[in-house]
Parts: structure tokens; sequence; C-alpha cells
């Protein structure tokens, strides 16, 4: 039997170079996380697969990785890691000190439909603050998301912070007279716009129990572009006021030229109740980059008391190739601080000590043991990202000497072997 060498359809494998830049990407998630005094937890990726089936027909209850263990336990891979914070928040509430701020980086599962920037397995970035009701976590969490994007060369005329907030778009759904208990379903119908086309969406808000009337009243209101506008058909609301002030204070905080109002933000969740945002590209036309919103009632609906909160999920697929899209990806080499590079078998003895009185010295020394020519050994130097080569050549070592490459300059120079292990930085 031939065993395929492809990883499993839509995951990956990470290959030195590839891992350098996704631990670079984690390296910014956790310092901007970190920056503003985010705390990182983790858990494991399997949970049990009710805390994921919810109603409403929502997309990520229809693809989950889910299966029954050797316990007859029905079991799932993550799909996502809000509901495994509230598990973690429920289980020692009693002893925690609100409110919380927390961040995670964690692989997620999904089996979907794979398009552009869409996998069945990814990384994603998790930040988020528990127990704060004000507007000021709205902030925060907008914050440390912007910082990031900052971080990675991205300016407001390449990405936008999409700012909405579900109690307006259920104001909008009341105005149109659809009962509240529709209005969950109705929202996970309108998070699907951007996929479907107008007649299946339209098929599918008629299944949700709109009639035509309806409809076309909430697609002429989900045109409108400004607070102002929304404000002059549903009157004067405490979200559409909340709105404008959180728009004010990003302002003040020197982040409003990213984040702008949008009706058409829904977010497909049920779990959320108020504030609810995306990133998006401005050019490059690619699927929602981040998403997150506010959850105030996801810890009461585990069996919990009601406690505010709000947070993000920021996957690594999409956002690594919209960045190599703009060209912002950096190069990236291994940071080897020393080649150490012996002549000839004679040399080894002499290469591995020297290697680990480096490593000893907290320096990166990399051994290369291949005895190639000269001009390939030092090519493999530059390859690996090795600031300096030390060449072990048998006349210098006779003399008690090596010869130093700075690799960046082309230049060598021979030195002392006692004066060089006592200052090799």
């Amino acid at each position: 039997m031939t065993i395929s060498l492809q990883p499993v359809r839509g995951t990956r494998d990470f290959y030195p170079a590839e891992l350098r830049l996704r631990n670079w990407l984690f390296d910014i998630w956790r310092e901007s996380s970190r920056q503003f005094g985010f705390e990182e937890y983790d858990a494991c990726v399997l949970e049990h697969e009710e805390l994921y089936v919810r109603k409403a027909g929502e997309e990520i209850t229809e693809q989950l990785y889910s299966f029954e263990d050797k316990g007859g336990r029905r079991i799932a891979l993550r799909p996502e890691m809000t509901p495994t914070l509230a598990r973690l928040i429920l289980q020692r509430k009693n002893a925690l000190t609100f409110p919380l701020k927390w961040f995670t980086v964690a692989q997620c599962f999904r089996y979907e439909r794979m398009t552009r920037g869409r996998r069945r397995e990814h990384y994603q970035w998790n930040a988020d603050v528990i127990g704060q009701s004000r507007l000021v976590a709205e902030v925060e969490v907008l914050s440390v998301l912007i910082l990031s994007l900052e971080k990675m060369g991205l300016s407001p005329s390449r990405v936008q912070v999409h700012l909405n907030d579900r109690r307006i778009l259920g104001s909008v759904l009341a105005h149109l007279g659809v009962p509240a208990e529709q209005h969950v379903g109705v929202m996970v119908v309108m998070d699907k716009r951007d996929k479907l086309a107008p007649e299946a969406l339209e098929r599918q808000l008629a299944e949700q129990g709109l009639g035509k009337g309806q409809i076309d009243g909430l697609n002429e209101l989900l045109r409108m572009d400004t607070l102002e506008q929304v404000q002059g058909r549903l009157g004067k609301t405490a979200a559409l006021q909340e709105l404008r002030q959180l728009l004010d204070m990003l302002d003040a905080v020197g982040y409003g030229g990213y984040a702008l109002f949008d009706i058409t933000v829904v977010r497909g969740l049920s779990y959320y109740t108020g504030t609810v945002f995306e990133i998006r590209d401005t050019g490059v036309n690619l699927r929602a980059i981040c998403g997150g919103g506010r959850y105030d009632s996801l810890l009461s609906a585990l069996g919990g008391e009601s406690i505010p909160a709000i947070g993000f999920g920021f996957g690594d697929v999409v956002i690594l190739e919209l960045l190599a899209e703009l060209d912002l990806l950096p190069v990236l080499s291994s940071q080897i601080d020393y080649a150490v590079i012996p002549f000839s078998e004679a040399q080894v003895p002499q290469a591995l000590t020297l290697s680990q009185a480096l490593r000893k010295a907290g320096l990166r020394a990399d051994s290369e043991f291949s005895f190639r020519k000269l001009k390939r050994a030092l090519q493999r130097a530059d390859e690996i990202g090795a600031r300096k080569a030390v060449l072990l050549m048998p006349d210098e070592l006779a003399r008690g000497e090596v010869v130093l490459r700075d690799m960046a300059r082309r230049e060598e120079r021979r030195m002392a072997m006692s004066e060089f292990l006592a200052n090799p930085g």
C-alpha cells in the first residue's frame, strides 16, 4: 500500500522557513498582548462536543471535527477558543479577580469548504477582557489588535476595523416587525451576505420567516453607511450613542483612522450581544482578517452567572496571505551567531570544543562537518543566517589562531584562539 506523503487535506506542514514566519507572527501577537497587560493561557485541543452545539444553524456546529472516544463520550477538536475560555472562567470563577485580561495562541480545526485564506486547520490569537462592562474594554481589545497591525506594517490605507453593534441590528429587525425570537436566526443568515448570491440570501431569509417587504426594508437599511442615517430611521438608541462614543474614544487614543461604522457587520456566532467588529483589507478583497465582539451572555448560557466579556479571534492563514500579497513579510534566517567550519576531519575535536564554549557563553553556534569546499561551506553559513564564521585552518590552528569571517561585510581577520574565547560576542 502506498502511503500519501501529503498533509491531510486542509492542514499544513511547517518547514523551517515557514515556521520562522509563523513564529514571527506569533511573537507580534504575544508582544502586543503583553504590552497591554494581557496574560497568556492555554487549554487542551480536545473538548466536549456539547460545548459547541448551539441553536440557530451556526456553521461552526456543522463544521466540527467530532467523534466518540473509547469511553463513549462525544469529543470535538476545538473549532474556536471562546467557549473554552468561558469554561475555564466558570471552573474557577470564585477564585479569580475580575476584570481579567487573557490571551492565547491556539490551534483550531473546522471541517469547512476551503477558499482563499481559509483552511481546515489554523492558529488563532484570542485576546479577551472578562468582567468589564464599560466601553474601556472595547477600547483595550481594539487597541491591542490595531497595535499588532501596526507592527506588521499595516496602515489604515491597507486595513480597517469595521464596527457595528448587534443591538442596532436588533433595532433594525424590530423596526421591520421581525419578532424577537427570530432575530438570532436572521442574523446568522445575514452574516452570510458576502458568501451567498442575492437570490440564495433572500431565500434563506424567507426561510427564517421574513416577508418580501421585510427583506427589501432590511436591504435598504443595510445600505446606510453612517450612524446619522441609521439614527434618522430608528431614532436615538443607547447602542447608537455608545458606538459613537467608542469611535470617539478610539480617535482619542490615536486609532480613529483605522475604525469606521459598518452596519453590515453581523458576526455569525449567536452568543454576541453588543459591539461586533471585523478587520478587512482595503484592496486585496480577502475575507475578514479578524473578528470579534461582546458576548455578555455566553457564560450564563453554559450554566454560570452572566459576566460581561469581549474579545476577538485573529487567524494566521489569512493575515499571512495578505502580508505576502502586500510584500510585507520579513526575510528571516535561522539567526546563528557563529558557523564553526573545520578544514578536515583532523579539526573535529577543536570544532566541537569551540562550539560548546560558544554555546556556554550564550551564543548560537552551528558546527559544519561536511568538509566541503570552503566556498560552499561559507555559502551554507550565509544560508543559515550566520553572523560570523569561525574557520579552523591547519596553519592558523598550529599557531593557536582562528580565522573570523564577518558574513555581512565579507571581511576576514585572524585572532588568537584564547583572545576569541575570552570575548566571543
